[in-house]
């Protein structure tokens, strides 16, 4: 017989003890990555140590205790890991199935924040406030449920053998879903989490077999699109702003290029060691904006110097090399696909995060995964781990 996370088992086969069956060959703990989830874990935690060192002074963030954000920090993680464990627990293939749900659900969440229950934070209108101080950004699970729709359509026929790559009508009816919710969250305007799908889908398509002439489209179709936005004067003038600050830091470094400046000059000023833990002159002088979210980063190269900050470099290629191990291994192009998606996403806004804290991207209000505090990121790429783990704890034994 077969068990709800998709593991065959002898119905003769005799009984082991709880210790026996979690150490066995064939268990979930042996099939799942641990190096995957203790890197994960170890981003998690060192984010914990880097937003407490970013908000411990803040009083007018941490209602005067230093421990708030601390907590909270931890608080997510939690969560988040309760979140992969169910995600494993369930499957993916479990989850293929409730894909149309899950869209639904994902449609009518960020439809929710254009009405009176969103509330906009730092220049954003992509939240919804739920109380006792919690709020969740629905465009953060709306990642998850691009790449999961989009696996299920380029798939399914490829799996159930009728096709070796998708057909152009399989192609267009994956993009027309994509583009949905993308166009949804645009109106918020949330332009950075819209980069990040748009590579997601990038991704996907390349990783589904797709023919070539798709991807040559999307790539000139956000191009045109990224023009039109800008002479449609969709917008708004803090984001006109922060690209104008990319193009030349120096245009108002008191104003829209404050930002990135003071990025740099913490970063600058780590060295080779760092300043220490609860240190940097930038840090404790609270000069970075947003520093426990946006600019996490800058807490690093500060505090833990070139080292600290390469440690978690280091780690995030970890989570990345395994993912792609997964991707490639996996029997079913579904398994593939999902993988290849959550690698663009972890990639793209890993690379942008740091990148606009070194100058080198321009500011686009997008955490770094796993360490910047924010509960519906941590939830979101916890769910992410979980999927991975998933494909690969699911895939067949080898003799």
């Amino acid at each position: 017989m077969t068990t709800r996370t998709g593991f065959s088992v002898s119905r003769y086969a005799p009984d082991r003890g709880p210790v026996a069956k979690l150490t066995a060959r064939d268990s979930v703990l042996r099939r799942l990555d641990w190096p995957m989830l203790l890197s994960s874990l170890a981003l998690s935690l060192l984010g914990a140590l880097l937003v407490w060192s970013a908000t411990r002074g803040r009083t007018e963030l941490n209602n005067g205790d230093p421990y708030y954000f601390l907590f909270r920090h931890l608080l997510n993680t939690g969560i988040g890991l309760a979140l992969m464990v169910g995600t494993v627990w369930l499957g993916h293939r479990t989850l293929r199935g409730a894909v149309p749900i899950l869209y639904g659900v994902s449609i009518l969440l960020i439809l929710a924040v254009l009405t009176p229950l969103g509330a906009t934070i730092n220049g954003a209108h992509a939240w919804i406030v739920i109380g006792g101080g919690f709020s969740l950004q629905p465009s953060e699970f709306v990642k998850i449920t691009i790449i999961l729709v989009m696996a299920v359509l380029l798939a399914s026929k490829v799996d159930a053998g009728d096709q070796l790559h998708p057909d152009h009508m399989t192609v267009a009816k994956s993009l027309v879903l994509a583009a949905l919710p993308m166009g949804i969250v645009m109106l918020m305007p949330d332009l950075g989490s819209v980069m990040v799908m748009a590579v997601i889908v990038l991704g996907v398509l390349l990783a589904s077999g797709a023919s070539n002439r798709w991807v040559l489209g999307l790539i000139g179709t956000g191009i045109g699109g990224a023009v039109l936005v800008t002479a449609l004067g969709m917008l708004d003038e803090y984001q006109i702003n922060r690209f104008a600050a990319f193009a030349n830091p120096e245009l108002d470094p008191a104003g829209v290029g404050y930002n990135t400046n003071q990025a740099r000059i913490a970063i600058g000023s780590g060295g080779l060691y760092g300043a220490g833990l609860f240190k940097g002159h930038q840090t404790t002088g609270q000069f970075v904006p947003e520093q426990q979210t946006d600019f996490i980063f800058t807490v690093a190269g500060e505090e833990l110097g070139f080292i600290g900050a390469g440690f978690i470099l280091v780690l995030l290629g970890i989570v990345l090399w395994r993912a792609c191990r997964i991707a490639r291994e996996t029997t079913e192009l579904y398994g593939t696909v999902v993988a290849a998606g959550i690698i663009a996403w972890f990639a793209f806004q890993s690379f942008e995060n740091i990148g606009m804290t070194l100058g080198i991207m321009p500011v686009a209000g997008l955490p770094l995964p796993f360490v910047s505090y924010g509960g519906s990121s941590m939830f979101a790429v916890w769910i992410a781990i979980g999927l991975l783990q998933s494909i690969r704890a699911q895939r067949p034994m080898t003799a």
